[in-house]
């Protein structure tokens, strides 16, 4: 195989990004199909993607469409029967997080992984692709901070974008399912070990929405891992200034931090109001080249046989710490992760 074709399910903001990495920007890769229940996100497909094999019913792009592959970027809760349902057609599967939205369907998706070991199944926690995160742990591997004991991660959606988060949030699962997942995959990920016992709380000052919806528009978690190291989490949706993702690593030696300040890029304005350092503004702007090298390491799997740095079980686990993060919040009490 010299190509690896593609079908594409969801083309949503995240979708139409992997929609264009493949059809533009991978070599090796071609998107052949798109999918979707949303009649101009079809309509996108063709005119801004030149896509002729559209579908609205996934199972028929699945049976008739000339694909080796799937890109799933479906709404959140579809993900684990469309993923059972590519590999039992023979297709690889890259599909975005969370990888279900609870352990029953997380348990689905492993079984179906499980039952076809000759197929490649990807997870896409994108962080681990950023080159600031994947050279931290690259320090971390080499022993430039001695053993790593504490990891503090913040990620907080723009003020400007909190209107969509308001409208979701009845049904997202709460801040930490629908938030917190990437911060949990890099705290296991940085420390090399499994979070153990978990303490949540939320707070709510600006929208009171969020506390309509049962939910809350801030959020802190404490883990204890096995391996007695400790991380921290703070997530939010309403940051003035941009998009903020921030994760500092504290080791026996020394520490990593990555992306203290939000920056936009390497440049300061100087001006009446003083030296500023302009801000990213969303998650597609500032992890574009994450996306990119995650999708370029499941087409490269799929057409050399490799197997992926991310896999089901990565989603499974985080998923358990996710789930037991929201009832430590709810119940307001330390729970224990098995």
């Amino acid at each position: 195989m010299d190509k690896c074709r593609i079908g594409i399910a969801g083309l949503g903001r995240l979708g139409k990004v992997h929609a264009r990495n493949i059809a533009f920007r991978i070599r090796g890769a071609e998107l052949k199909a798109a999918c979707s229940i949303v009649p101009e996100e079809l309509d996108f497909a063709k005119s801004e993607l030149g896509v002729t094999n559209v579908y609205s019913d996934y199972r028929k792009m699945l049976a008739e469409a000339d694909i080796d592959a799937v890109c799933v970027v479906t709404t959140s809760k579809e993900h684990c029967w469309q993923i059972e349902a590519a590999l039992d057609s023979g297709k690889h599967v890259f599909s975005e997080k969370p990888l279900g939205v609870d352990l029953a369907q997380c348990k689905q998706a492993e079984a179906a992984v499980e039952r076809h070991p000759d197929l490649t199944f990807m997870l896409g926690f994108m962080r681990r692709y950023d080159k600031s995160y994947s050279y931290a742990k690259k320090l971390i591997d080499s022993g430039r901070i001695g053993t790593p004991y504490m990891v503090k991660a913040t990620g907080i959606d723009p003020e400007s974008a909190v209107q969509g988060a308001i409208r979701f949030a009845k049904n997202s699962g709460g801040i930490f399912l629908d938030m917190a997942i990437h911060d949990i995959d890099l705290c296991r990920w940085f420390l090399n070990s499994e979070a153990v016992e978990v303490y949540a709380a939320g707070a709510t000052f600006k929208h009171p929405e969020f506390k309509e919806a049962y939910d809350d528009e801030t959020g802190a978690a404490m883990y204890r891992f096995a391996n007695g190291a400790l991380a921290m989490v703070h997530v939010g949706r309403t940051a003035p200034y941009g998009y903020h993702v921030e994760t500092e690593i504290i080791g026996t030696e020394g520490t990593v931090r990555i992306s203290a300040v939000p920056a936009k890029n390497l440049a300061e304005v100087y001006g009446h109001d003083g030296v500023l350092t302009e801000c990213v503004g969303s998650f597609p702007e500032r992890f574009d080249d994450a996306y990119l090298t995650e999708m370029e390491e499941f087409v490269d799997c799929v057409l050399n046989g490799k197997k992926p740095g991310v896999s089901v079980y990565d989603g499974t686990k985080s998923t358990a710490i996710a789930y037991a993060t929201t009832e430590a919040w709810k119940t307001g009490k330390a729970v224990r992760i098995e």
